[in-house]
């Protein structure tokens, strides 16, 4: 093996074929993963310092190299180059954008103006609705925030928006009130007792676990890689990942495999044998 790309395949090779195996033998699989990976984690941690005491610029070499990068990454030991800033405004825009076009609008990108403003431009209903100032701040310009800190102005040109507080009830896509929508996505007696039933609602995926009368709910998503779990083997009340084998409580949400990456749960009521989940 003499490159990176051949490395990963034998990698994926070996999950594959302990993926068809039974779960204890996976987990024992796991285990030593785990363990050799924490070995090989506090081996380069006293590299990485020893290096840096002696020579930065070796250390720099060496990181300049694909594999010990590629390596260095995945335990976490450096940071992931930040993609260009255009780039990172785009995504942000591609994150809003599904809200604006359920109201028939849209969004691009006008103009970035060094060092802290990006200038767009709301397109369709969005540019002359009079919610669109709420658009902007309570959609647009936290997505750009939270992927490019470095912009602190969002200014939206050429969108025509008119706010007139006696159309009070046009809202926003983003509007805080939808955070607390109550969706139908079941009944009661779909659920099957001790499993899991998956739906998917308003672009929304979700698992439904029941144990007797209680039900909880959970993105439909590993919290390693976003695998779904629906296909996932049910035991006892755990979930095991069908991708990767992470394993999960039901009843809690909480990941048995690795601390402190439990499934994002969702809030839940029952009404008339009808389940609703709190978006």
């Amino acid at each position: 093996m003499t490159n990176l790309e051949e490395l990963v395949q034998e990698i994926n090779r070996f999950e594959a074929i302990v993926s068809e195996w039974d779960e204890s033998q996976r987990c024992v699989v796991v285990g030593l993963k785990r363990a050799i990976e924490a070995l090989h984690k506090t081996a380069l941690k006293r590299l990485i310092q020893n290096l840096k005491e002696e020579s930065m610029s070796a250390l720099r070499h060496a990181v300049a190299d694909e594999v010990v990068y590629a390596v260095l990454l995945y335990h976490e030991l450096v940071k992931p180059p930040k993609p260009p800033l255009e780039q990172r405004i785009q995504i942000a825009l591609d994150e809003v954008r599904p809200s604006l076009q359920s109201h028939n609008g849209d969004i691009e990108l006008v103009a970035i103006k060094l060092p802290d403003t990006v200038e767009v431009r709301l397109i369709g209903t969005c540019s002359n609705c009079p919610a669109s100032t709420l658009t902007l701040s309570q959609g647009v310009e936290q997505a750009i925030k939270s992927h490019c800190p470095e912009i602190t102005k969002v200014i939206a040109v050429n969108s025509g928006a008119k706010v007139e507080s006696s159309k009070s009830n046009l809202t926003s896509p983003f509007s805080s009130q939808r955070g607390s929508t109550w969706v139908r996505v079941t009944t009661f007696d779909k659920i099957p007792e001790s499993g899991i039933l998956a739906v998917r609602v308003a672009g929304n995926s979700f698992i439904l676990y029941r144990q007797g009368i209680n039900i909880r709910c959970y993105q439909n998503a590993c919290s390693h890689l976003g695998s779904t779990l629906d296909k996932g083997k049910v035991e006892n009340g755990i979930i095991t990942c069908p991708a990767h084998s992470f394993q999960y409580r039901l009843e809690t949400g909480e990941c048995l495999t690795v601390p402190d990456v439990s499934l994002q749960s969702y809030p839940l009521k029952i009404r008339e044998d009808k389940v609703f989940v709190q978006l």
